[in-house]
């Protein structure tokens, strides 16, 4: 994996030279593990300007989490305490001959950037905007490896939930029971906060889980991830409690499963973001659901359980072969509840079979 941060660093490199930069200081903690391999808290990632050197606020532990730091990095551990990581590096920077540093400015408060621009005012602070953010978009397969297995355990963590019994349940019990279900299975921990949500909170995006009890007849949706090695996924599901489904409840649910399988349907390689999301929206829209739909489709998932691209009805762009993103349309009724369906797909050319499906659990409507 050393030639693989290597190379990454490499095009960042290529990058600042191109740009007028001699050097390139990386802070944003999904970033600076992208490149390194780990990033340890409070780590940044100074590349170019010499030797590529991670500087830290104290020793790295070690831990898996963190993720496995590249051993071609120089390490430098700041002594003391309070000693800006991000500061540090400009001076280091201007040690190994930079004049100009580019620098996350959509990551840096203005304090700290002024702390670092103030600290060798001969070196001029230049915007690398998000350059990475943009390079993580397509994955290498050992990437999607990873996500693949972050998928894996997110169905086997939902499976054994389904075999339990719900009713008389909290969500937020459910929730920290699936939480604790991922990490027995081998996630470094959840993606994201586990939402589950019952009765008139079901299919709404974000719900925070609450002390309401799962009763009898209810829409059960819940929305679960697996981190790891870093890497996040997502799934999204909705069943009913204890009984067979009343009709509306099926209307319904068939409804946002149509919308969603066409979204599927659509990711294929040079397709616009806004049609991905369009091809499940006018479903939605044309059965009279279009204020109760989310704003976004879906969006990119990788070391962030949120990342470009985005799929929505504004968002510019194409998709590219290798990038996983979420479809994840929902409806939610107010007072009565509602359905989210939730995959995490990686875009493959058609010769390769179309879109590669991750989270493989049913999407059927099972009474449980």
């Amino acid at each position: 994996m050393s030639e693989v941060f290597a190379d990454r660093r490499g095009r960042l490199r290529d990058r600042c030279a191109a740009s007028g930069s001699a050097a390139a200081l990386v802070s944003r903690p999904a970033n600076v593990r992208y490149l390194a391999g780990g990033a340890p808290p409070g780590a940044v990632l100074l590349v170019g300007a010499g030797d590529d050197v991670l500087l830290c606020p104290r020793t790295p532990t070690g831990d898996p989490v963190e993720g496995r730091l590249d051993e071609r990095l120089r390490l430098v551990v700041l002594p003391g305490t309070g000693t800006d990581p991000a500061v540090a590096a400009v001076g280091l920077a201007r040690q190994e001959g930079a004049d100009v540093l580019a620098v996350e400015e959509h990551h840096l408060s203005v304090a700290r950037h002024r702390a670092m621009g103030s600290v060798e005012p001969r070196v001029r602070l230049a915007d690398l905007g998000t350059a990475i953010e943009q390079e993580r978009i397509v994955k290498d397969e050992d990437e999607i490896t990873c996500l693949r297995i972050a998928a894996e355990i997110t169905d086997q963590a939902l499976g054994e939930l389904l075999e339990s019994i719900l009713v008389g349940r909290t969500e937020r019990h459910l929730a920290l029971e699936l939480e604790r279900r991922l990490v027995d299975h081998g996630a470094d921990g959840p993606a994201f906060a586990t939402s589950v949500a019952t009765g008139p909170n079901a299919g709404r995006g974000g719900h925070r889980p609450s002390d309401r009890r799962v009763e009898e007849g209810d829409f059960l949706s819940v929305c679960l991830g697996a981190n790891y090695r870093g890497y996040r996924c997502e799934i999204g599901r909705t069943f009913v409690i204890g009984t067979s489904p009343a009709d509306w409840q099926i209307e319904l649910y068939d409804l946002v499963f149509a919308a969603q399988r066409a979204a599927r349907e659509s990711l294929t390689p040079g397709r616009a973001y806004r049609d991905v999301d369009r091809a499940a929206r006018q479903i939605l829209d044309g059965a009279g659901y279009g204020e109760c739909v989310p704003p976004v489709l879906g969006h990119g998932v990788g070391l962030e359980i949120e990342e470009d691209p985005q799929l929505a009805p504004g968002a510019m762009g194409k998709l590219d072969a290798c990038v996983p993103v979420t479809v994840e349309p929902g409806v939610h009724l107010p007072g009565r509840g509602g359905v989210r369906i939730d995959d995490t797909l990686v875009v493959r050319q058609e010769a390769d079979g179309g879109p590669e499906l991750l989270t493989i659990t049913t999407k059927e409507l099972l009474a449980l």
